[in-house]
């Protein structure tokens, strides 16, 4: 019922930039908390930024810097902007979201991933 649907990765060079979108649509009343994570082979998936609905935002600190969560509450989608990019941030991205739709529960939500890769 919902889904988060990324965009925006790709190949970029060491220190280049890119800027991923995470949206989510479906039987939405309320989206809590959203975040990114990402996962590089053979390593456990670990949070990089989250972001609360009043907007306050907590990164990694091999991140923190370089990148920048942000929402925009109207479309229900989330960006990380990321700049100085490193081979280090090579990795698949994925968006989640805490969502309270139609159950008495929120849940959280993934997105499909998408790959980010640094070349040096």
């Amino acid at each position: 019922q919902v889904h988060l649907v990324e965009s925006g990765g790709g190949l970029v060079q060491a220190g280049g930039s890119l800027s991923l979108s995470c949206a989510a649509s479906g039987s939405i009343f309320t989206v809590n908390d959203m975040a990114w994570y990402r996962q590089a082979p053979g390593k456990q998936r670990e949070l990089v930024a989250e972001i609360t609905s009043t907007m306050g935002t907590n990164y990694a600190d091999s991140v923190k810097g370089r990148f920048t969560i942000s929402r925009d509450n109207v479309k229900n989608t989330v960006y990380l902007q990321m700049n100085s990019l490193e081979p280090e941030d090579t990795a698949v991205y994925y968006c989640k979201a805490d969502v309270w739709g139609s159950s008495v529960y929120s849940k959280d939500y993934w997105g499909q991933g998408t790959q980010v890769t640094v070349s040096s």
